[in-house]
């Protein structure tokens, strides 16, 4: 029974490396391809982990005063409206969300005057993240397990080709040109070595030759009289008339 992978889960710093070369070659639209190179990924999940993450615009630093203030006059004006927020503020709408229940948590602990260890946002054990593509990647292990080493294997394969199809069928083409060059100019060595010459074939060359005749030349009509015996003699030009 062949195996069945899930796709999705926490993000692994192998996962946002090959991502982020893969964006590097591919761009920022075909997340199908760059979703072929993660075994554990989709296509959303990628696009969704680049703009929410890895995208170097991403503002990652400490909140200011500033921030914190616009950010609940914005979520007073427009609530839920989140994705409209974040372009305002200059932070992901993950950003925004998870730092406004944040305020809210701490406006609550401020009305009952308790001091609680505990984070209500905190994953419990046993819970799944339900948004994994805006939290920091899990360290790699030391001993990877085998998908994992084939996945990067296969990425690094896959990234590390430059060339297009194209280029690598005339490249191919170029080289097996210099092979058949090479094995008959040593074929010609070897007769001629052994005493045999060989008259090299020319290539008849292919369309039209300007330096050697006329291109679409027509030769006019023979007219009703005999001109072959008739001597012609060009008069110089005189430029005096002109």
């Amino acid at each position: 029974m062949p195996r069945i992978m899930i796709k999705g889960g926490m993000w692994r710093n192998t996962e946002d490396e090959i991502l982020k070369a893969a964006v590097m070659k591919y761009g920022k639209k075909q997340w199908s391809r760059i979703a072929s190179l993660l075994h554990r990924k989709s296509a959303k999940q990628c696009k969704a982990r680049w703009y929410e993450w890895l995208d170097p615009s991403i503002k990652k630093t400490e909140w200011s005063r500033q921030e914190e203030e616009k950010l609940l006059h914005l979520a007073k004006l427009m609530p839920t409206q989140w994705r409209t927020i974040a372009p305002i503020i200059g932070r992901t709408a993950a950003q925004c969300l998870e730092h406004y229940e944040f305020l809210l948590d701490q406006s609550d602990q401020r009305d009952n005057e308790e001091e609680t260890t505990d984070d209500p946002r905190k994953l419990k054990p046993g819970e799944i993240d339900p948004n994994p593509e805006t939290k920091p990647a899990r360290p790699d292990p030391i001993d990877m397990d085998e998908d994992e080493l084939e996945m990067l294997s296969e990425a690094r394969a896959h990234l590390a080709n430059t060339q297009g199809k194209k280029a690598k069928r005339k490249a191919s083409e170029k080289q097996l040109e210099e092979a058949r060059l090479l094995a008959a100019l040593q074929k010609r060595r070897e007769l001629r070595a052994a005493g045999i010459e060989i008259a090299q074939k020319r290539k008849r060359k292919r369309g039209v030759d300007y330096n050697t005749e006329i291109p679409f030349e027509k030769k006019p009509a023979l007219g009703f009289y005999d001109t072959s015996e008739e001597n012609y003699q060009a008069l110089d030009a005189d430029f005096r008339k002109l």
